[in-house]
């Protein structure tokens, strides 16, 4: 049986419509800073290890480092051990922020990390941590979407739903489905990919021409998102400007490319069923 950890976040509400005999424990029932987190999870047998579970909050990982580094490198580490151990695969999630933002072309496998923030440091260093076992699969993805969660989207429409909403227009990337991505993570582990992989959707956009969608998308004006430049919001963590993600892997591992997020923006503003 796979075992599901963050199995409440965006991703992981995705993972478990798509496997539905997941064994998903709560963070009260397998925590990540359990000293014995290994033994933990051997204990439970599984025959395939999932980690949707993370430290997110960038800002707040610039005091709480020592917080961000346990979750998302030192539990990494040891659920992957936990995985050698037992024999079976370990898929993990990483993100964009592993680079500087410097880039002019989309980053893919092959290119060099350089985070700007801790939040960037401490997934870099779990994805090192998990790579340290070859039965490992890293995905790197970027501005989940969903209708099951709160996310950038459904907060600008929320937001603009009562007036002007401010919106950076100084940051790239690629938004990505949820839905879509946990289809693609468990063609993944069913052929049994491992290494670095990327799987975000296309195109790359703006969080503001990403907000004009999403309010078009909504039936509102787009108008309503007002573009400002990332210096216009007091933030405590530096943020890469350009963090599109492409593969050079997919296509030879018969994985088919994510849909456009274009294409599922009015399922998600119309929020969950």
């Amino acid at each position: 049986m796979t075992l599901l950890l963050g199995g409440t976040g965006q991703l992981g509400t995705a993972l478990r419509a798509e496997l539905p005999d997941a064994d998903a424990p709560t963070s009260r029932e397998l925590n990540l800073l359990d000293p014995h987190l290994a033994a933990t999870v051997i204990a439970r047998k599984p025959d395939c290890i999932i980690n949707c579970a993370a430290y997110t909050d960038v800002d707040r990982a610039e005091v709480e480092v020592e917080m961000a580094t346990a979750v998302n490198a030192s539990a990494v580490g040891e659920l992957a051990r936990a995985a050698s151990e037992l024999g079976v695969p370990f898929i993990t999630f990483s993100t964009d922020y592993v680079f500087d933002g410097q880039a002019a072309q989309p980053y893919t496998e092959s290119s060099l990390p350089n985070p700007i923030n801790v939040y960037g440091r401490s997934k870099l260093e779990g994805e090192r941590n998990a790579m340290r076992y070859d039965g490992s699969l890293v995905i790197r993805t970027s501005w989940l979407i969903s209708r099951t969660h709160d996310n950038f989207v459904s907060n600008v429409v929320a937001a603009a739903r009562d007036g002007l909403v401010r919106v950076v227009d100084d940051q790239q990337g690629t938004p990505t489905a949820v839905d879509d991505l946990a289809r693609a993570v468990v063609d993944a582990v069913k052929t049994r990919v491992t290494g670095l992989l990327h799987l975000a959707a296309v195109p790359p956009t703006t969080r503001l021409d990403l907000a004009r969608a999403a309010l078009d998308a909504a039936g509102l004006d787009p108008e309503r998102a007002l573009g400002v430049a990332s210096a216009t919001f007091s933030s405590a963590a530096a943020r890469p400007a350009f963090g599109a993600l492409v593969s050079e892997r997919t296509a030879t591992l018969g994985i088919a490319p994510l849909p456009s997020w274009q294409d599922r923006l009015a399922l998600i503003v119309a929020g969950p069923e």
